[in-house]
């Protein structure tokens, strides 16, 4: 069975990730909302340099069980299970390719998100909408990105007001 990269991201209402300096401090942090859930449906996390330095930033790497990818107009660095790669579709579709292995979380940031979307290599979108319109920040996706067609395949709603959608993407590449 084919691997898919899957995008699990929590925005807020007017679809930013983050504050403009980078800070997520406006995230529910009072329940799990199918974190460990997806966790364990992965094996590998791809990540833009940007979401990759907020990481680094928690008290201990979140992700120090996954192979992650990160990736990097200055490719070639390589820490523990962290790998540096300038080549994000590149990259992504060999790891599509790979038959062995569970599903790839595409953790973001707006322009791997964009790059990849364009690609038609995200397969899946798991979106927690948080009910808070920040006014500004970092973008779910960049400006100018193609139409994406999507089927929705599960919703569940929250007594905290968020909303979870997930959804199939119709044109994701089936390689």
């Amino acid at each position: 069975m084919q691997r898919k990269v899957k995008l699990f991201i929590a925005p807020s209402l007017d679809c930013y990730i983050a504050r403009s300096d980078g800070s997520v401090d406006w995230l529910f942090t009072d329940g799990d909302y199918g974190y460990a859930k997806f966790y364990d449906s992965i094996d590998t996390v791809i990540m833009g340099r940007e979401t990759y330095e907020t990481v680094l930033k928690l008290e201990e790497h979140p992700y120090k069980d996954k192979k992650c990818y990160v990736f990097t107009r200055n490719p070639g660095e390589k820490y523990r299970n962290v790998e540096f790669v300038s080549d994000v579709v590149g990259v992504t579709e060999s790891l599509v390719r790979s038959t062995e292995g569970k599903d790839i979380w595409l953790e973001g940031g707006g322009e791997i998100n964009s790059i990849l979307l364009d690609a038609g290599l995200i397969h899946e979108i798991i979106v927690s909408v948080h009910p808070i319109i920040l006014g500004s920040g970092i973008p779910m996706f960049n400006n100018g990105i193609k139409q994406a067609d999507m089927k929705l395949v599960d919703l569940v709603r929250y007594d905290n007001g968020l909303v979870q959608m997930h959804y199939q993407l119709l044109d994701a590449l089936l390689i």
